[in-house]
């Protein structure tokens, strides 16, 4: 426990204070500013480094790039591969496991070791690994490593131990399981081929054994040969060549006969006992032309022959459409007797799997289910109905159906929100589903004894919102909001610019803020849109407000190189703040066209809006003079005081949403009144536009296209599908000043466009600062998040290097603030505090950070009567009130006495579309979290946190004295800060863009972790990368998933209580009966002893040089040590019979050594008895 004590009162100034205010600080970490001490405070802090780690806990969404598919048919586990080296387990709702290799080599195939509780995968690295599933989670037992041959393929039959592996150059390796060695036991290319074959047959694309004979080894090579392979007697039993390549085979149940399927979409019937020509070759998508020959046809890429009792067999095969018919989308084709259906797919196949119910392959398959992995999907289709159709997927595998462009991670919500919208959303979901019960049903998992609401928010390319319920480390929807609903269609000819500004996808959602105990949420679009939503259980009919702002520089503000030097600007200094202006009439002509217009065109008609979140009002910023306006940067709302605050590289605007109307709409630099730190240039006008005519067709022409194509890019890198890998520099030089990180950093379309308005010497904000003369310096500040822009003419960079080059963006834009004025709001928070140092009581306040590091307070008069408030117009008059940090400045938060977080005001939920008494009308509850009433001694003081990109600081309110700061990072800069609670108590957690996970302790800012955790960071990561309660995070780890970790050292303990079983004790079940008769007649499947063909006493060892076996970090006491419960003491017999085996082995080995030595020394004794016996005694 430590004590910190600080100074309440009698605090007016510090040592040497800036001109924002704000006392010198140390840089140290944790340092005390001086300062008198007329009362202490004792600030008790609980957390230490002991309670935080760092550790991965689930992961949720599509495998991203999927190359492989197995399946459990009596674990009920499936098994998804991917080509960055992933293994995803998927069982029952709630037990989801997802494995890495090191190597991070793409996963060719998966092999289960059925009912064992293990997994075989083979990679592109030409590496075999044996995972072992009976531990929750995962880990590697061995690992071999081929040196001189490529893996092809791999074959593991049912209940045997030997793994048949096949190569490129065409050769069959044979692999113990158990030890996981190769065997002396090699069926070589050559031998495999008759001698007189002149050319090589391929690499092995197919191994399997007959279900007649386990002794007789069918082996597919890929130029269209095929070998019967008889192991115990090392020959071959017949050979097939056939003039097309092959891809797959699949067996009849009786192993009399087998099926191939081929590159020219065909697929070939052979029965064993006449192997010279198939007996039926089939092209079951190619039609007869005129001149008799098949038209031709795509590869058949697999096929699956499957019997059933009941019914003809199943023909399960996947390609084989013919070329002519252009566009047609991927297909699975299951033909079922003569009835042949065609199951058209969203995007290719990559595998597929049929489900049976028997794991024996020489009995009736029985099929129930075929599982299809496509690209970016997940099929189960149902066989055992008629018109085959899909299972309801359990798992979030709709992730990425637009792709994510934003999150939110709420945690701890109120109990009440997860059900509502769950209701809500349950009314909405497609139907036509199989009505069976999902098949991949094995494994158990159990809500742990922590858990606590939590809602997972995803913003999309589409417009389109999810929530989710995060809840006990799984993930499932409750509900789905379109925003695009509130705009109308962009008609062909329209004069509106969202065609033009964002091609692809205008509604595509920037930000998100949601209050959950209002239930109101607010939606930032990429068409500089905000829209306002209330949640109502009934529908309603209703109209969209919209209202139209105009915060946009002036063209007539660009500086021009000869004006700059010595001309003074003077404007009319009539107010500090603008009115904001009425828009423009539209009218058909072209520049009226241009301006005062937004980009979308809001619904204006009457709308039918269904139960759930309902559109109340939208924000727009305005075209002005053909410039789009720029994004929008931060964005905050408080259902309290019932304000919307929205700011961007230009400005800020403050919308009262109760009555409909802008409060403020003013540039950054006004909000500073007198009080501006910075020592700026002022801009001269232009005396004559075609002064600086190129800057103005750039303006006009290149500045728009070039600023639509970056619009775009601004999160065309987080959308984008194809996860190319960027090199570490690459990746730490982009700042996130060109795009979006998490809502607070502008993107690359800010252009170089100054101020509106110059102040006047005397005028009513007092005497302007003194301009930089050409010999001074200029003014060198760690630059935002969020105004990184490259002051150089738009033409002259191109789109890759403006996203690439940090060191570019940043020393340019360092020097940028001398030619311009611009500065970017970059977070923004309504909340109880003080707006000047004189105040006695808080009021209502917002809190502005901006890209230079400025914190600017601007207190509020806002009505509390609830009539008045409807009515009475709410003041907010900023003072100039300025903190300063180091760079950009990314979260306020405020803290009582105590040390306890101070929330926000917020208004309880009511239900406006609810029937209720007109006489009485529900009235607004709000609730006010003032400082905690133990802190009588100091008042209604508090602490705010500010961090920057940069730093953290901790200010004591009312008197501005800054109590402690710590400099987070220097070759670095941070993407998020969020201030969270951990094991009752707050800290400040801060992901920095060099991928390191800190956290500080509140308030004294001390260092408890600090982990290296994602040295390759990328822009994806840097945007979705959010802190919330409880020490969890989560961040979009590929295109298509969510990666959720912990930072509490609590929760790492308790996961694997959270995480489920993957492995579950079940019998085998034993194989059926055939009986005598049908043995006698049908041939019975003869098995045979693999120990004495593949064994190294028959065998003997394999080749050293040719594979290379590496121990694995989950062996024995891996095992023992994770194994609980009954399924840990199945497990510790297992493993006890093996140590035991192993042994008696030992010992029996010993036991034949020492007969061999006694054997060797009686061999001995009795020659040298020989030779002595006729000797003398004197002799010797």
């Amino acid at each position: 426990m430590k004590k910190f004590r600080k100074v309440l009162d009698g605090l007016t100034t510090s040592s040497p204070v800036n001109p924002g205010g704000s006392p010198a600080c140390g840089s140290a970490a944790g340092t005390p500013s001086a300062a008198p001490t007329p009362r202490e405070l004792e600030i008790q802090e609980t957390l230490m480094s002991e309670h935080f780690q760092i550790c991965k806990t689930v992961r949720h969404g599509f495998p991203y790039q999927p190359t492989a598919l197995a399946f459990d048919p009596v674990q009920k586990i499936l098994a998804i591969g991917t080509r960055s080296g992933g293994v995803r387990l998927l069982g029952r709702p709630g037990v989801d496991c997802h494995c890495q290799h090191e190597s991070g080599a793409a996963v060719l195939q998966l092999q289960f070791l059925i009912n064992e509780g293990a997994l075989v995968t083979a990679c592109a690295d030409d590496t075999l690994h044996l995972w072992n599933l009976r531990q929750r989670r995962p880990a590697i037992l061995h690992s071999l490593k081929f040196n001189r041959e490529r893996i092809t393929f791999c074959h593991l039959p049912f209940q045997s131990k030997w793994l048949y592996v096949g190569t490129e150059r065409g050769n069959t390796h044979i692999v113990n399981i158990e030890s996981f060695v190769l065997s002396g036991y090699v069926i070589m290319w050559n031998k495999a081929i008759e001698l007189s074959t002149k050319t090589h047959p391929g690499p092995v694309v197919h191994l399997s054994d007959s279900p007649k004979d386990e002794g007789k080894l069918l082996i597919g090579f890929e130029s269209g040969t095929i070998v019967m392979w008889d192991l115990r007697v090392k020959r071959a039993d017949f050979r097939i060549y056939y003039d097309e390549a092959i891809h797959s085979v699949s067996w009849h149940h009786e192993g009399r006969q087998f099926m191939c399927s081929h590159s020219d979409g065909s697929l070939s019937m052979w029965n064993l006992r006449n192997t010279a020509k198939p007996f039926q070759v089939t092209f079951p998508h190619g039609k007869t032309q005129r001149d008799g020959r098949k038209e031709s046809c795509k590869p058949i890429l697999k096929v699956e022959y499957k019997t059933s009792r009941n019914s003809e067999a199943f023909v399960i095969f996947s390609g084989g459409l013919s070329y002519d018919k252009a566009g047609r989308r991927p297909t699975l084709t299951i033909m079922h007797g003569k009835a042949i259906t065609v199951l058209e797919m969203d995007y290719p196949i990559v595998d597929f799997m049929v489900l049976c119910d028997t794991p024996y392959l020489n009995e009736v398959q029985e099929p129930y289910a075929v599982v299809v992995l496509l690209e970016k999907d997940f099929v189960v289709v149902d066989l055992t109905q008629s018109n085959f159709p899909i299972f309801e997927n359990p798992y979030p595998m709709d992730v990425h159906e637009s792709p994510v462009t934003c999150t939110a991670y709420f945690a701890d919500c109120p109990p009440d929100i997860i059900p509502v919208l769950y209701s809500i959303g349950a009314k909405h979901k497609k139907t036509g589903y199989s009505h069976k019960e999902w098949p991949v049903s094995g494994g158990t998992w159990t809500v742990g004894s922590q858990t606590y609401p939590e809602i997972i928010v995803t913003g999309h390319a589409d417009g389109s919102i999810k929530f989710w319920d995060a809840t006990a480390i799984t993930l499932q929807m409750l509900y789905k909001l379109k925003t695009s609903k509130v705009f109308e269609n962009p008609k062909s000819g329209d004069v509106g610019r969202s065609g033009e500004l964002v091609e692809e996808d205008p509604y595509a959602v920037q930000m998100i803020s949601w209050c959950p105990q209002s239930r109101i949420f607010c939606v930032v679009g990429i068409s500089a849109h905000v829209i306002l939503y209330r949640f109502s259980k009934h529908d309603a009919n209703t109209t969209i407000t919209s209202l139209e702002v105009r915060l946009q520089c002036e063209m007539e503000d660009v500086i021009s190189p000869s004006d700059t030097e010595n001309t003074p600007c003077y404007s009319d200094p009539s107010g500090l703040s603008p009115q904001p202006q009425p828009p423009s009439p539209r009218s058909n002509t072209p520049d009226s066209a241009r301006d005062s217009i937004p980009c979308l065109k809001v619904k204006d008609r009457m709308i039918r809006m269904p139960p759930g979140y309902q559109a109340e009002l939208v924000v727009q910023l305005l075209w002005i003079d053909g410039e789009p306006p720029q994004q929008i940067t931060s964005l905050d709302l408080n259902s309290a005081y019932g304000l919307l605050a929205v700011g961007n590289c230009n400005g800020l605007a403050v919308v009262d949403y109760l009555q409909k109307t802008i409060l403020l709409c003013m540039n950054t630099l006004e909000l500073y009144g007198s009080a501006d730190p910075f020592q700026r240039l002022t801009r001269s006008p232009r005396k004559n536009r075609q002064s600086t005519s190129d800057f103005c067709m750039r303006g006009l022409s290149n500045f728009y296209s070039d600023s639509k194509k970056r619009i775009r890019t601004s999160y065309q890198s987080l959308t984008e599908l194809s996860d190319n890998q960027v090199s570490l520099d690459l990746e730490r030089s982009k700042s996130p000043t060109s795009d979006h990180v998490n809502g607070h950093c502008t993107s690359p379309t800010s252009q170089p466009c100054p101020s509106g308005r110059a102040r006047v010497p005397g005028g009513p904000e007092g005497p302007r600062l003194a301009r930089r003369g050409p010999g001074r310096p200029p003014f060198r500040k760690a630059q935002s998040a969020a105004c990184m822009e490259v002051s150089l003419p738009v033409s002259s960079l191109t789109e890759e290097s403006r996203e690439n080059s940090f060191s570019r963006s940043r020393s340019s834009s360092v020097s940028s603030i001398d030619r311009e004025t611009k500065e970017a709001v970059t977070t923004l928070q309504f909340m109880e505090s003080y707006g000047r140092k004189s105040d006695p009581l808080p009021t209502p306040c917002l809190w502005v950070g901006t890209s230079l590091g400025l914190v600017l307070i601007i207190p509020m008069s806002i009505p509390m009567d609830e009539q008045e408030r409807q009515e009475d117009p709410v003041t907010v008059v900023p003072t100039g009130t300025v903190l300063m940090l180091k760079g950009s400045i990314l979260r306020f938060s405020f803290l009582d006495f105590g040390g306890a977080l101070i929330h926000s005001p917020y208004e309880v939920w009511r239900d406006q579309q609810a029937p209720g008494d007109p006489d009485r009308p529900r009235k607004r509850k709000l609730v006010n979290f003032s400082p905690s009433s133990s802190q009588e001694a100091s008042g209604d003081c508090h602490l705010a946190v500010v961090c920057s990109e940069k730093q953290a600081k901790v200010f004591l309110m009312p008197t501005q004295a800054c109590l402690y700061v710590h400099n987070i990072t220097e070759s670095s800069f941070v993407l998020r800060a969020d201030v969270v609670s951990v094991c009752n108590s707050v800290c400040l957690a801060c992901f920095c863009a060099n991928g390191h996970i800190m956290t500080l302790s509140l308030p004294s800012l001390r260092p408890l972790l600090d982990v290296n955790y994602l040295p390759l960071t990328d822009m994806r990561i840097a945007r979705t990368f959010c802190f919330t309660n409880g020490g969890q995070a989560l961040y979009l780890c590929s295109p298509t998933e969510i990666q959720r970790i912990t930072y509490s050292q609590e929760m790492c303990d308790n996961l694997q209580e959270m995480l489920g079983e993957l492995f579950t004790p079940i019998e085998t079940p034993e194989a059926q009966n055939r009986g005598f008769l049908k043995g006698f007649f049908g041939g019975n499947a003869q098995t045979f002893d693999r120990e004495e063909l593949f064994g190294e006493a028959s065998a003997g060892k394999g080749s050293r040089s040719l594979a290379q076996h590496i121990p694995g970090q989950g062996g024995m006491e891996g095992m023992k040590a994770a194994a609980g419960g009954v399924v840990g003491e199945l497990a510790r017999a297992r493993i006890a019979l093996d140590e035991r085996g192993q042994r008696l082995g030992e010992l029996e080995e010993r036991t034949a050594l020492m007969m061999s030595s006694a054997e060797t020394f009686s061999k001995h004794a009795h020659e040298m008895m020989l030779k002595c016996k006729d000797k003398k005694w004197y002799q010797f």
